[in-house]
């Protein structure tokens, strides 16, 4: 089993010598004995990697940050809302530079037996290279994946001042909550399409500015249904020619760290003007209908394009970017 957070093995006979200590006179382990005794055989530092704030603070160690910090803590949409966050604060004059993503280390036997009883991690065992198929037909869960991102944000006067180049303009974010059920999107897909709606609208944009989506896109059935039709019914006729791809399909679903991975990944396809591809794309669903890029990546004029993050207790983010000025 493991303990914390840490990515540590630790030994069940450890686990049992602290439960062998923690017993009453009777001979029975109680809730409270073990609780102390734990306490006194687990390292500080050891316990703290275990609290959700624990990234936070070890980071604004490592670089001597003394400005406000925050852990947020929204499921699939964490790092998202964290970026989100930290541009608002940036705008209100409260930093004038900010480091914020997240991070996700979840692959264990708990966490994938959890997953799987809420039903939605794909059955392809056979074949876990193309079982995350965002938007295909034959889709019936997400891979899961692990892995970081972390997004150096900078008041646009304060980049110049010191000759950085940025690498593109977080322009807009909406975030919202369905209020529907904690484990079920919305099905008319009201928190995404208020998200999208909020994040242009913050950016000053309108739908036929933004040229490129990176989908949240988890592979199972539902979400990429209604993704599609939120997508469908926040940019009306522009969504027909909008190219749409999802980064699930090639890294698995990082959880709490796929908003600041697929941002990340957004800002390249800005710089580099190219829409990464949506693989293992194959069956075309009627109720799937947009153009995901499928397989090869196309090389396109992007101006401006969004990154959309749901997840589990109906959270809903979307972050925009768009090309910096000359």
């Amino acid at each position: 089993m493991y303990v914390g957070t840490a990515g540590e093995r630790q030994d069940l006979r450890d686990l049992g010598a602290v439960a062998y200590a923690s017993r009453d006179g009777a001979g029975r382990v109680t809730p409270s004995g073990f609780a102390r005794e734990l306490a006194r055989r687990v390292a500080k530092e050891r316990w703290y990697r275990a609290c959700p704030q624990y990234l936070t603070a070890r980071l604004a160690g490592l670089f001597g940050v003394a400005g406000p910090s925050a852990t947020i803590q929204t499921a699939c949409t964490s790092s998202a809302q964290a970026l989100g966050e930290a541009a608002r604060a940036i705008r209100r004059g409260t930093v004038d530079v900010a480091l914020a993503g997240g991070a996700e280390c979840i692959v264990s036997p708990i966490e994938v037996q959890l997953f799987c009883l809420l039903g939605v991690m794909s059955r392809q065992n056979a074949a876990p290279e193309t079982a995350s198929r965002p938007f295909d037909a034959r889709r019936d869960g997400f891979v899961m994946g692990e892995g970081a991102a972390f997004l150096v944000l900078e008041e646009a006067g304060h980049a110049r001042a010191r000759g950085a180049a940025p690498l593109a303009e977080l322009a807009g974010y909406g975030t919202s909550c369905d209020a529907y059920r904690i484990t079920d999107e919305a099905p008319d897909g009201r928190g995404a399409i208020r998200a999208m709606e909020r994040a242009l609208a913050d950016a000053g944009l309108t739908p036929a500015d933004v040229d490129y989506v990176n989908a949240h896109g988890t592979s199972t059935p539902m979400n990429d249904r209604v993704e599609t039709a939120a997508i469908r019914a926040v940019f009306g006729r522009d969504a027909a020619r909008l190219l749409v791809s999802s980064t699930k399909s090639m890294i698995g679903h990082t959880i709490s760290a796929a908003g600041a991975i697929e941002l990340a990944t957004t800002v390249l396809a800005l710089r580099d003007q190219v829409a990464p591809p949506t693989i293992n794309y194959r069956v075309p669903d009627p109720e799937c209908d947009l153009n995901y890029v499928p397989d090869r990546a196309v090389a396109m004029r992007i101006r401006a394009a969004i990154s959309n993050s749901f997840g589990f207790g109906g959270h809903n983010d979307c972050l925009c970017v768009r090309e910096t000025a000359p």
